[in-house]
């Protein structure tokens, strides 16, 4: 009987994406607290779309880190 193993190159790709999200989920909340306490200026618009990308982007090296372990265990 022959079982499959872990892909040990896919999980360290999968922590890799997982890595990546982790500041970006940090930094997302602080980006867009910044773009709120500066109202009056330009700024409001750089921080908010900056912060809006990396919150789309935190959850994109997520999804994508999640996806990528469940394949290197299951696959």
């Amino acid at each position: 009987m022959s079982q499959k193993h872990t892909d040990p190159n896919l999980l360290k790709k999968g922590i890799k994406y997982l890595a990546f999200s982790l500041p970006l989920l940090f930094l997302c909340p602080y980006i867009l607290t910044l773009a709120f306490i500066n109202k009056e200026t330009i700024f409001l618009y750089l921080f908010f779309i900056a912060g809006l990308i990396f919150g789309f982007l935190a959850f994109y090296f997520l999804y994508r880190g999640f996806r990528t372990l469940l394949a290197a265990l299951f696959d």
